[in-house]
């Protein structure tokens, strides 16, 4: 007797809950995957999953950068290799079929007059007297200070913050990855400021993370990337690449890769620190910057020409 072949949700969920048993968050990339499930049991139920059909998914989305039908590709491709170890006839998509999925931005560089504006704009948010401008004051302000991803600012619970240390403990951040980022006397200064505001205005702890909403809970990505958005807006920022809060750790990395730079310092042996302090898996990842910003290509081609005329005249 003849089974019946799994549908496609059934294999995609058996899939995502393996990925998820080692580790793999698979938050966005597994409601995607099960859209296509869901989309191929219907449009071909019971066939096998082939070039054809995954193309034909990545590609339904219309007015997109093609970036995002080259993820929604490798999604599907990932799935199909899986796919493949038992059912012979499943086709797995060749890689970069429609293209690179993933292109790095080129990262906004805040002016100082930018930032400053920034913070301006937090300070005027609403309601007076109340809590919400302090806390996105702060929050801009450890951001731009300590290049720490907006996720992981807003995951730091109270025992995360050492002020009396200055230590701020970033546990389980992107990859997995946990580290300590010291802060400069000013920084901690600051929050320190802002959490006996925080605790005079919420007596009674409602959420353990260290910055809180006007109620008193857990200030969560969504509400914070929504109050960005309005505080661009009233900057007029507003241009085909306007400036996202994640560039503020853009920022910071190339500030301080500049200030070395200038120093005259050994940046191929600061980078390494500087990898370790920003949460970067891979150091490349750090020297990724010398080649997307203008200003530190700049500096390391005139560090490389005066380099070359050393050389040339047999100068150390």
């Amino acid at each position: 007797m003849n089974r019946a072949k799994p549908t496609f949700s059934a294999c995609a969920r058996e899939y995502l809950a393996l990925r998820r048993g080692l580790g793999f968050a698979m938050k966005g990339e597994g409601a995607q995957l099960l859209r296509f499930a869901r989309w191929a049991d219907t449009a071909q139920p019971g066939a096998p999953l082939t070039v054809e059909l995954a193309v034909q998914w990545a590609c339904l989305p219309q007015g997109v950068d093609p970036t995002y039908r080259a993820r929604r590709l490798d999604i599907v491709r990932r799935f199909a290799r899986h796919l493949a170890l038992f059912d012979s006839r499943t086709e797995v998509p060749p890689p970069k079929l429609l293209g690179r999925s993933y292109r790095r931005r080129p990262p906004h560089i805040y002016t100082l007059s930018e930032q400053a504006a920034l913070l301006n704009a937090a300070a005027r948010l609403g309601p007076k007297g109340g809590l919400r401008p302090h806390t996105y004051v702060t929050l801009i302000g450890l951001l731009a200070s300590t290049g720490l991803r907006i996720s992981e600012a807003l995951r730091l619970t109270r025992s995360d913050v050492d002020l009396d240390a200055g230590v701020l403990t970033v546990s389980e951040s992107k990859f997995h990855k946990s580290r300590q980022v010291p802060l400069h006397p000013s920084v901690a200064v600051a929050m320190r400021r802002y959490a006996l505001r925080r605790d005079r205005h919420h007596a009674k702890r409602v959420a353990g993370t260290f910055f809180l909403t006007e109620k008193g809970t857990r200030l969560t990505y969504w509400r914070a990337m929504m109050t960005f958005t309005g505080l661009r807006r009233q900057l007029h920022w507003a241009d085909s690449r306007p400036p996202r809060i994640h560039d503020l750790r853009h920022t910071f990395a190339v500030s301080r890769l500049l200030r070395w730079y200038e120093e005259g310092a050994d940046v191929d042996r600061e980078i390494a620190s500087l990898s370790t302090y920003l949460g970067h898996v891979k150091v490349t990842d750090t020297y990724w910057y010398l080649s997307a910003v203008p200003e530190l290509l700049a500096v390391t081609a005139a560090r490389f020409e005066r380099y070359a005329h050393a050389a040339a005249e047999g100068r150390p």
